[in-house]
């Protein structure tokens, strides 16, 4: 069962995704990001528009608020390679030019710089969004990884008649992370975080992922989005705001995704999983969570 806000008046708005490769690149269950970003836009009345978008294909970018383009193995990442860039390299950057948001997770993130040169496939060029390069490694970072991330907060919807607490200027974000490549930031390029637990990009300078506008390269996965509610809502705010003015998303209670959270991070941590069941609403510590994200709103269960 989840928790939601009950809308009785539905709006008209979508958020319009397309995924890039889903059949070549969705591997560490990320395909469960985009059911995330669905839930939650249905829970506020709005809905998710999914478009694959394969080989041989090719974009417009007026068709389109948020691309995503997860995970794959080094053989994928070859296979689409040359296609990511012949054919859709063009329409992806006029996109994110013009405010379009994007998710590259892993595999993804590494294409979306501007190379990868892996062991068995040579140099793989990449899109050039994100001014990063990469290379493989000898082995495998692999494990929980929590960063602190600087991500701009503004615009959620605080609770009515309740004293909101103010917006972190930053958020700590939990995943895993099981990479070979090294990825490295450019003199231009801007880390998604800090590195607080775990590896990140290169196990060298507690770098993790990159950002550049509403473009976000991570190698967060496990999937992100389940156990990281809040920046699941600022990619969907990024998406509704490239279309709609004045947008402002209701907050959600999030108290079985806030527990994931938190037994996530002391994972991170210690290595161990967090013993007992947290309750919705509250953090496994049996502290609230910040008003700022459980307004009074009537509630209604939801069966998955």
């Amino acid at each position: 069962m989840s928790f939601g806000i009950e809308m009785t008046h539905p709006t008209s708005k979508s958020v319009r995704l397309c995924h890039l490769y889903p059949k070549e690149m969705n591997i560490y269950a990320d395909r469960g990001n985009i059911a995330v970003l669905a839930k939650r836009l249905t829970w506020r009345g709005m809905t998710l528009k999914v478009t694959p978008c394969h080989l041989a294909e090719t974009i417009n970018p007026d068709h389109f608020d948020l691309f995503y383009l997860g995970g794959g193995q080094d053989s994928d990442q070859a296979l689409i390679a040359r296609d990511l860039t012949e054919t859709k390299a063009s329409a992806l950057r006029e996109a994110f030019e013009r405010g379009a948001a994007g998710l590259f997770v892993c595999g993804g993130y590494q294409l979306a710089g501007h190379s990868y040169e892996t062991k068995e496939h040579g140099q793989l060029e990449g899109l050039g969004i994100l001014d990063i390069t990469t290379v493989a490694g000898d082995t495998r970072l692999i494990g929980d990884l929590l960063i602190e991330a600087e991500v701009n907060l503004q615009g959620f919807a605080e609770a009515e008649n309740t004293t909101a607490t103010p917006h972190p200027a930053s958020l700590e974000i939990v995943g895993y992370e099981n990479h070979l490549g090294r990825t490295f930031l450019g003199q231009s390029a801007k880390p998604f975080g800090k590195v607080k637990n775990g590896h990140g990009n290169n196990n060298e300078d507690k770098t993790e992922g990159a950002i550049k506008g509403h473009v976000i390269g991570t190698y967060l996965h496990g999937p992100l989005f389940p156990r990281n509610p809040l920046l699941a809502d600022l990619v969907l705010l990024w998406a509704l705001s490239y279309r709609y003015d004045n947008i402002h998303l209701p907050p959600l209670e999030d108290g079985w995704e806030q527990a994931a959270h938190a037994s996530a991070m002391t994972r991170s941590k210690t290595g161990k999983r967090r013993r007992g069941k947290a309750l919705p609403g509250n953090l496994s510590n049996g502290s609230p969570s910040p008003s700022w994200r459980t307004p009074k709103v009537s509630k209604s269960i939801r069966k998955q």
